[in-house]
């Protein structure tokens, strides 16, 4: 011992550190435990996190750590760039109308069977890979979702009309992850594409999940585009409502923006905009009490 007070220097004093360490994040975690156990938590997986294979790693990683706590996650997925690129060796060229995809009979075939057929079952194995019962929905299962086409020059995208969850909470029931692709049957009885995000927060409002999350390739919402200092931690509805008027969130954020509002409005405890691109994103955003990105909430949160 030395008359400093402190103990002689140990080769296993480092390891111990680490470990005390580890065992403060479990501490931290717990109380987020308790209160999210039992409670269902939608996710928009899309970006860097479905392409990049560390950050798929992660992300499969994240959502087996949540269903193991007993959380139940949902996960709605995108699949723009893998579409493009089914379609370009088809030899079939993308039209654009005001940012959306025109989907004609052609066009939705490949939206189908890369949806439905390729991107969906990817994730589950995944998922399944790191752990996690995962399984494959598409929106036409079960008519979970049903649309009616958003505007006749985009051919078949859908408008959501309406959202059946009974497929989805008896998969949870089970025990399962739902990996859930966004097709919808219309109303006319064609296929129609779906907007992920605007899917993944009507999906959430169904089910009366706690929380929808959007993984994205941003920090969260700027208040000043330009200006990285000006990311907002959190924001209410109404603020939000006049920010998106005020024409300060660029254009491709402001269908995910309209979705969280429709979101929380519709009963959805708090909407989060996260990056994606950031390891254990959904881990961070769960179990810590400074939480990363974006929340959006009706009322102010201590």
């Amino acid at each position: 011992m030395s008359n400093t007070g402190h103990s002689t220097p140990h080769e296993a004093k480092p390891r111990i550190a680490k470990t005390m360490g580890k065992a403060r994040i479990f501490s931290e975690a717990l109380p987020f435990i308790k209160d999210f156990r039992g409670k269902t938590v939608v996710i928009k997986y899309g970006g860097s996190a479905m392409v990049d294979e560390n950050l798929r790693s992660t992300f499969a990683d994240d959502v087996a750590m949540l269903h193991y706590v007993g959380i139940k996650p949902v996960i709605v997925h995108g699949g723009g760039p893998h579409i493009s690129r089914a379609m370009g060796q088809l030899g079939i060229e993308p039209v654009w109308h005001e940012g959306l995809r025109v989907t004609d009979r052609e066009t939705i075939r490949v939206v189908q069977s890369t949806l439905a057929g390729e991107i969906n079952p990817d994730i589950v194995r995944l998922i399944n890979a790191h752990g996690a019962v995962a399984t494959g929905v598409n929106g036409l299962d079960g008519n979970t979702f049903i649309a009616r086409p958003k505007d006749e020059r985009l051919g078949f995208v859908g408008e959501i009309t309406a959202v059946n969850p009974g497929l989805i909470l008896s998969l949870q029931s089970e025990g399962y992850v739902p990996v859930v692709a966004p097709l919808a049957r219309g109303e006319d009885g064609n296929t129609y594409n779906l907007n992920a995000d605007t899917a993944a927060g009507a999906l959430a409002e169904a089910l009366g999940a706690l929380k929808v999350i959007y993984l994205t390739d941003v920090e969260g919402l700027y208040r000043d585009l330009g200006d990285k200092d000006s990311l907002i931690a959190r924001i209410i509805v109404p603020d939000l409502h006049k920010l998106i008027q005020s024409g300060s969130a660029s254009a491709g954020m402001v269908p995910k923006l309209r979705s969280c509002i429709a979101a929380v409005e519709g009963g959805v405890g708090r909407a989060h905009i996260l990056d994606g691109r950031m390891q254990h994103a959904l881990l961070l955003e769960v179990f810590t009490p400074e939480g990363i990105g974006t929340m959006i909430t009706m009322e102010p949160v201590p």
